[in-house]
């Protein structure tokens, strides 16, 4: 069985977006796959996090994949910094990569002209201690999307010149998992973009039904058309796709009619979404509460997945450490 490892920065709430962008075919993988999840909380420490945001995101998240169906019996779900190989491995893949395509990186001089103040080198790492992530369990897929795909490349780079440094064929290249030939984008409530943490206009599926109606309701719409089967701009059709995917068809259909038909009221548009959406998240949202407030469960999932995880990862280390020449 082919192994799958993904992580997710602790870095706050899981909101729709994630939940149909990725974790929802997370829960269809473990069936498939050997799949491992982590909490990338060393990733965190580049925008400086204080201790207690770090707990509290990591056992945020940890709540959040357990309610969304990920059974910890059959893919561990652990914590990275609980698995200390990692660390040693992306230390001899920063000594086999360059300055230079490390600053090429696309994300790198993202972030390098969003946050001028802080461009520490786990920015300019990220790529290394990814790759450690994923080939410290020679991982065969990981489910990442287009704006993973650069670190993907530098990912296969560093296994490949770590096998042509050392002549062996150790580290396999790892592919890109997609998970559909349509992959779900679930917009903003902004009415531009995709729906994320950082934009701001994400629903996050521990808001509750009060928290939704008022972001749902604040959502970005015009006057309204103003021809008969006139195209949607993006703002309505956004709260389109959003309603195609929380809703039944005879509703959306309803509502894709009055707007053809130059009928559409935009307030009880609004409400319906608010409350499919509420429909959506309430038994998540119950979920989450109910294992966010079992901490010595949580703690037990984090501690069985890093167990295996671990296990797996120092054997890989014990190989790499004697093929590069140091005592097992």
């Amino acid at each position: 069985m082919e192994k799958v490892i993904s992580g997710i920065r602790p870095t706050g709430n899981l909101h729709l977006g994630n939940y149909f962008g990725a974790v929802k075919s997370f829960v269809q993988m473990q069936n498939e796959y050997q799949c491992m999840f982590f909490i990338a909380d060393w990733h965190s420490l580049t925008t400086h996090p204080t201790p207690d945001n770090i707990r509290n995101s990591v056992r945020t998240i940890l709540s959040e994949y357990l309610a969304c169906g990920i059974d910890p019996e059959k893919a561990p779900i652990y914590v990275q910094s609980d698995v200390r190989p990692v660390l040693e491995l992306y230390l001899y893949f920063n000594m086999n990569a360059y300055l230079g395509e490390l600053e090429r990186v696309t994300s790198f001089k993202d972030k390098a002209r969003t946050q001028p103040d802080n461009v520490n080198a786990g920015l300019l790492t990220y790529p290394t201690l990814m790759a450690a992530d994923v080939l410290a369990h020679k991982a065969d897929k990981v489910p990442v999307g287009k704006d993973q795909e650069q670190n993907m490349e530098m990912m296969r780079l560093f296994a490949r010149r770590f096998n042509r440094i050392y002549g062996v064929e150790y580290f396999k290249e790892p592919e890109s998992y997609h998970f559909s030939a349509k992959a779900i984008k679930v917009p903003g409530l902004d009415g531009s973009g995709k729906m994320g943490k950082s934009e701001g206009n994400a629903i996050y599926l521990c808001d509750d039904e009060a928290t939704i109606k008022k972001k749902v309701m604040r959502a970005v719409t015009d006057g309204g058309p103003t021809m008969l089967n006139q195209e949607k701009p993006e703002p309505i059709r956004n709260l389109f796709t959003m309603m195609e995917i929380v809703s039944d068809k005879q509703t959306y259909d309803y509502f894709n009619d009055q707007y053809n038909n130059m009928a559409i009221r935009y307030g009880d548009m609004k409400k319906q979404l608010a409350a499919d959406i509420n429909a959506f998240c309430a038994p998540i949202r119950e979920r989450i509460l109910q294992y966010r407030a079992d901490e010595d469960y949580l703690t037990r999932v984090a501690r069985q997945g890093a167990e295996r995880a671990s296990e797996s990862a120092e054997q890989t280390l014990r190989e790499v450490r004697e093929i590069i020449g140091f005592r097992k």
